[in-house]
């Protein structure tokens, strides 16, 4: 008989593709912010749609990379060397892809902009996520006592 309080595989790998679906947004909407800005401030107030294209599938790959490869790094509860070596390396992929797809127009100080922007961001979703862990935490322990006590009181009253 089946263990219910054990997630399935299925359920492994639903909970792994909704955080990589999650992330790809979360960059993305990062990334495409610094993109349009840059835009903007070189006097254009378009955008290429191949570009973003791009951006969207480096960062589905790259979130797949930080999952899989680098243990959600994002989301982990300290930045130790393997979540440093992770965050350099996605970020070194977004360079690559932004140097080759011309998403700056070659200015390689808006490129070096850009990765100061991604370390940030990734320091940023980094906190979120620590933040958020500690939220969850304090609510399910005042979960906890709460269940208790009204359990507790069931008992008492059964006595």
């Amino acid at each position: 008989m089946k263990n219910n309080k054990k997630l399935s595989l299925w359920e492994l790998y639903l909970t792994k593709e909704i955080g990589i679906e999650f992330k790809a947004c979360l960059y993305f909407f990062a990334i495409l912010f610094y993109y349009c800005m840059f835009k903007l401030c070189t006097g254009s107030a378009s955008a290429s749609i191949l570009h973003m294209a791009e951006m969207i599938f480096t960062a589905y790959i790259i979130g797949y990379i930080q999952v899989y490869l680098f243990n959600n790094f994002d989301e982990a509860e300290s930045l130790g060397l393997r979540e440093w070596v992770g965050i350099l390396v996605c970020t070194c992929i977004y360079l690559t892809v932004a140097f080759f797809g011309k998403w700056f127009d070659g200015n390689m100080y808006v490129l070096l902009g850009f990765a100061a922007y991604l370390l940030l961001t990734y320091f940023c979703v980094f906190l979120i996520y620590r933040s958020k862990r500690r939220i969850d935490d304090r609510k399910l322990n005042e979960d906890l006592k709460l269940f208790q006590a009204s359990h507790k009181k069931v008992s008492d009253e059964g006595k």
